[in-house]
């Protein structure tokens, strides 16, 4: 099969996925699990920006060990910084390269290439999706491209995963003061809202007031 096609069927099992969970920790698995074995590197994982103590923290990840997660805080200025503003970035070696932060880490989990593609939402940064490739890798433009598109779709998803969340509790809110048993309790008619000092006021009288 081409990579063209493995790479279409990847983007429309991804898309069905997040369609079927609003979960955010679902979503985030959901995408480098995707990336790991479309691309059938040795690992991936999503990072989000944490802007109170600048830092990248991961979110979700396939392939890479425990001790290779917590090896130490992903500075946002030092790890791979520019792929957070300036776009996407290919590292061949790592250990040979300035902006790799922890280079014997990654030399001892078996990681030769990284490329590290910045994940926005409304053009502002939020994280990054990271591919960890064991042997040396010269990312193609069709390659990029693709953890592109994962990317802005892993923002989106992220992005609709929160306004959900926000939006079912506005919902419960509201079905809460309209729910009749509460309303009485709290001295409220389920009558949009009239207090119960004023009875039951019809509708024509209160679009006259």
């Amino acid at each position: 099969m081409k990579k063209e096609i493995m790479n279409y069927e990847t983007l429309l099992k991804v898309t069905h996925g997040i369609v079927l969970s609003r979960d955010p920790e679902e979503v985030a698995l959901l995408i480098v699990e995707a990336v790991k074995n479309a691309l059938k590197v040795k690992g991936c994982a999503l990072l989000l920006f944490n802007r109170k103590i600048h830092e990248l923290e991961v979110a979700a990840s396939m392939g890479l060990s425990d001790e290779y997660l917590n090896k130490g805080p992903l500075s946002a200025m030092r790890s791979i910084a520019r792929s957070l503003k300036d776009g996407p970035v290919a590292i061949w070696d790592v250990t040979d390269d300035a902006r790799i932060q922890y280079p014997d880490a990654a030399k001892k989990e078996g990681i030769s290439s990284v490329l590290s593609v910045p994940i926005a939402v409304r053009e502002k940064p939020i994280g990054a999706l990271r591919v960890y490739s064991a042997e040396p890798w010269e990312a193609t433009l069709e390659d990029v491209n693709f953890v592109q598109a994962m990317a802005q779709i892993a923002g989106m998803a992220l992005e609709m995963s929160r306004l959900y969340k926000g939006l079912k509790d506005s919902i419960e809110i509201l079905k809460a003061k309209r729910d009749p048993k509460s309303l009485r309790t709290r001295g409220w008619t389920p009558y949009e809202g009239v207090p119960k000092s004023m009875g039951k006021v019809s509708p024509i009288s209160q679009a006259i007031s």
